[in-house]
């Protein structure tokens, strides 16, 4: 009888222990939350600030020389993304008139969506967007503004106080599913199908990745590919910045062509090197094109790079600025010798 009454208890147990286990496996390959908010898309863009911060502590993120508006958006709103944002997730809309269709519909550009996670003072980041918006729009109980931006309308929601989405998308339903998928953020099983689709090849504790629908008629992918495919790009740090980009094509041919189109690339880059090798060259710039490799699995082109700490330092830090000489004006007069 005591075992009659035990088992149950048991096997309640052992059920709830796998479905733990299961949540907490399907969560830690799930796509981070940020992205998992962004709509469906053609290529989405992911970057994790505070990892960067975490794992290059000693240098500071690259500052940019703000624009007059970005200017005013600091100076009203007290936010530098350098030091305040953490995460930044991107989906980016192809027109509909590219090759294979696109989300953004019938016009002429790419169109964004974007999730940003930090560190934002609400009341003011609010007042500004008062200012500078067209119109208000309650959605939900959460103002969603529209903003004009060069023929275009940029819509803004503060969701929370760590949590900002936007998007110029033409259609408004566009942000309200961005905001109806936060509502929704527990479940690992969200988000756009593409992203859930290919995010498991993204490599475990990427800092800023990458998954893009690629078509060879688009900018910068007609030298490439022979047809459409599916890159992932990543970036992680294990003591350098590892990079790796996978083509992902419908055949072994295609994947092939690829490979063999960067091939050729590559050994171009390498007999340009040596041809100056005699003037000197910088080691950490030589050990990074040293490592650059390509090779074919399958249907897969895989390109793989790593970034020395030397190079990355370089490519982080501003160049010094020349010395300012005096002008002739500003140089003394020379005193003329009486006769």
């Amino acid at each position: 009888m005591r075992i009659r009454r035990t088992l149950p208890v048991v096997l309640a147990v052992v059920i709830v222990a796998v479905a733990v286990t299961a949540a907490v496996q399907l969560r830690k390959h799930a796509p981070p939350e940020a992205a998992r908010l962004l709509p469906g898309a053609d290529a989405f863009l992911y970057v994790n600030l505070k990892w960067v911060r975490a794992v290059n502590p000693d240098h500071k993120l690259p500052t940019i020389t703000p624009a007059p508006e970005y200017q005013q958006f600091l100076t009203e709103t007290g936010f530098q993304w350098e030091r305040d944002l953490d995460e930044a997730a991107c989906a980016i809309h192809y027109p509909s008139s590219w090759p294979e269709g696109g989300t953004a519909g019938p016009v002429g550009e790419p169109r964004f969506s974007e999730v940003l996670v930090g560190k934002f003072q609400g009341d003011r980041l609010r007042a500004y967007l008062k200012r500078v918006a067209q119109s208000v729009e309650n959605y939900e109980s959460i103002d969603i503004y529209a903003i004009p931006v060069q023929g275009r309308t940029f819509r803004v929601a503060i969701l929370s106080g760590d949590s900002v989405v936007a998007s110029n998308h033409d259609d408004p339903a566009v942000i309200h599913g961005i905001m109806d998928h936060w509502r929704r953020l527990a479940s690992p099983f969200s988000g756009p199908a593409l992203l859930r689709h290919y995010y498991k090849n993204v490599p475990f504790a990427s800092v800023a990745w990458a998954v893009v629908r690629a078509v060879p008629t688009a900018p910068g992918w007609n030298t490439m590919l022979p047809k459409p495919a599916t890159v992932v790009f990543s970036a992680r740090y294990l003591r350098a910045l590892h990079l790796r980009a996978e083509a992902f094509t419908a055949s072994a041919d295609d994947a092939r062509t690829i490979t063999d189109k960067i091939n050729v690339f590559l050994a171009l880059s390498h007999s340009a090197e040596n041809s100056v090798s005699a003037q000197g060259t910088d080691p950490d710039v030589k050990a990074f094109f040293d490592s650059v490799q390509i090779r074919q699995e399958g249907d897969r082109a895989v390109l793989s790079a790593v970034v020395p700490q030397g190079f990355m330092h370089k490519l982080l830090t501003p160049p010094a600025e020349p010395p300012v000489s005096a002008s002739p004006e500003s140089q003394p007069a020379t005193p003329v010798k009486s006769r």
